[in-house]
């Protein structure tokens, strides 16, 4: 199983990321996450430990130009299209409670669709995450698609575009969902989240008409407060069960598609 997250930034695509993950964790299953988020929250809402912290892949210069064989930053050069990126998870993935963290971080030069050795290495990276890598990989990602290129999209088991009952969480989300289909992703997901009243699920319905939910988060103070590391209150069991839900019927439509 192999998704990419994304939403508008505040409607909790990272909270339904970790939890989707520590889900598929408790059914005994490997689970990678990438957080390919700028804002790198993915290993807070995990419980990750601060120390030691996770380097974002974007980062290691010394590594990326041992690969690519160019120096990162100078403009002009021949570098390797397809390094090797196959040991990376193995070799710097940080490890917590049965889940693997992976931050991919951002380049510093050139605009995400650069032809530049950063770029060119974070992207092949995602690819062997996606179509290599035989666990549960899920990616917290920004309101785009920012590291997924054409031919890696179209290998994601899904998109699942979070939304919360606002015009703008719903405006992001169809654009979301437009920009994936023209990548070639095979199904883009709705899934509403902080949800207090039947009628914000109607809400987010008829806005995002015509596109598949997976289902609906409540609000919930206690997954909140876990979020912002505050690990001491109870966990909310409506929230889990429907996250549990979620999984299950994630996980059925992809045995479905395989049959």
């Amino acid at each position: 199983m192999k998704l990419a997250i994304s939403g508008k930034g505040g409607v909790g695509k990272t909270t339904v990321a970790a939890a989707l993950a520590r889900s598929w964790a408790r059914a005994g299953r490997k689970v990678l996450v990438i957080d390919a988020d700028p804002d790198a929250n993915l290993a807070g809402a995990l419980g990750f430990p601060l120390e030691p912290a996770p380097r974002p892949i974007a980062e290691m210069k010394e590594l990326i130009e041992e690969r690519t064989g160019a120096k990162v930053g100078v403009p002009g050069q021949m570098f390797r299209m397809n390094p090797r990126v196959d040991d990376l998870p193995d070799s710097f993935a940080v490890r917590h409670d049965g889940i693997a963290l992976m931050i991919m971080g951002k380049t510093k030069s050139g605009g995400a669709g650069c032809a530049c050795p950063e770029n060119t290495f974070l992207k092949a990276l995602m690819h062997h995450l996606i179509v290599e890598r035989d666990e549960v990989v899920i990616m917290d990602m920004v309101a785009g698609t920012e590291h997924l290129g054409r031919g890696t999209a179209s290998r994601v088991d899904a998109v699942l575009v979070v939304a919360e009952p606002t015009q703008a969480a719903t405006e992001t989300a169809r654009r979301v969902a437009e920009f994936a289909a023209q990548l070639g992703v095979r199904r883009v997901v709705v899934v509403g989240n902080k949800i207090r009243r039947e009628a914000e699920e109607a809400y987010i319905r008829s806005q995002l008409a015509g596109l598949e939910i997976a289902g609906f988060l409540p609000f919930s103070e206690a997954v909140e407060a876990r979020c912002r590391g505050v690990a001491e209150r109870p966990p909310d069991r409506e929230f889990e069960s429907r996250i549990e839900e979620m999984r299950l019927k994630l996980e059925a439509v992809r045995e479905d598609a395989c049959a």
